[in-house]
């Protein structure tokens, strides 16, 4: 479906060029969930953000079904069928959620249809179908209309930046539960999620560990999974200096 070829990406900062990627090949396999991890500042968000097209890559090559998409915009792999889902929603002051449920489906979607996308995600469709998008709704909420407006572009690829970012428990808890039924009906697309949450990587078919820019390891969820959990509580060990807590 996807595929990265030796991806660069540099940034400048008051000290000069900065190496965020480096030379990173990647493949995103068609019905598989995919979930990319690593530590603050690994590249994990701009890789998230190549791939969309919000950023160019200083060097290689991105392909999505085999047409060369890398100097593509983000409108046009938009149309091409990749959706990006932001770490903080866009509040649409003006905007009804209907509409932007219409917006994104490129139809005059039905209340009944509109409503069927608002109920997948947890939400009492007649409470939120004519809500504006704005300062109103909380984080949750937000973050759950957006995952309905996913859901309605029925994108080939759909990408979530850091989705828990900014939502309580409770609507972490929705948010799991929502991802779970993505994943069971995923069909033909794909879902990458950058995200470093147990429970979400818990329902990952493939997982994806960057280190300052570069894939420190690749494999199936439930295989590499154990070996993050190792890795972080032997951090937290040296961290306590307890060995015999350890």
């Amino acid at each position: 479906m996807l595929s990265l070829k030796n991806i660069s990406f540099d940034a400048d900062d008051e000290k000069g060029k900065v190496s965020i990627i480096k030379n990173l090949s990647l493949d995103i396999e068609a019905q598989k969930f995919t979930v990319v991890t690593g530590p603050n500042g690994s590249g994990k968000s701009t890789l998230a953000r190549i791939i969309a097209g919000i950023e160019k890559p200083t060097a290689g090559e991105i392909k999505f079904f085999g047409k060369d998409i890398t100097d593509s915009s983000i409108t046009e792999r938009a149309n091409m069928g990749i959706s990006f889902a932001f770490q903080q929603p866009v509040r649409f002051k003006g905007i009804s959620v209907i509409d932007l449920l219409r917006l994104a489906s490129k139809k005059n979607l039905g209340r009944g249809e509109a409503c069927d996308y608002l109920s997948e995600v947890g939400l009492c469709a007649r409470d939120y179908v004519d809500r504006e998008v704005n300062s109103s709704l909380s984080g949750g909420e937000l973050k759950r209309i957006e995952i309905a407006t996913v859901m309605a572009r029925s994108a080939k690829l759909t990408i979530f930046d850091e989705p828990e970012a900014g939502i309580d428990l409770w609507s972490f808890q929705n948010l799991i539960g929502i991802f779970q039924n993505m994943r069971k009906n995923i069909k033909d697309s794909a879902i990458m999620i950058i995200s470093h949450q147990e429970r979400i990587l818990e329902i990952a078919d493939e997982i994806v560990v960057l280190t300052a820019g570069e894939i420190e390891k690749k494999g199936e969820g439930k295989l590499i999974l154990p070996e993050i959990l190792k890795s972080q509580s032997r951090a937290n060990c040296g961290r306590t200096l307890n060995t015999e807590a350890c």
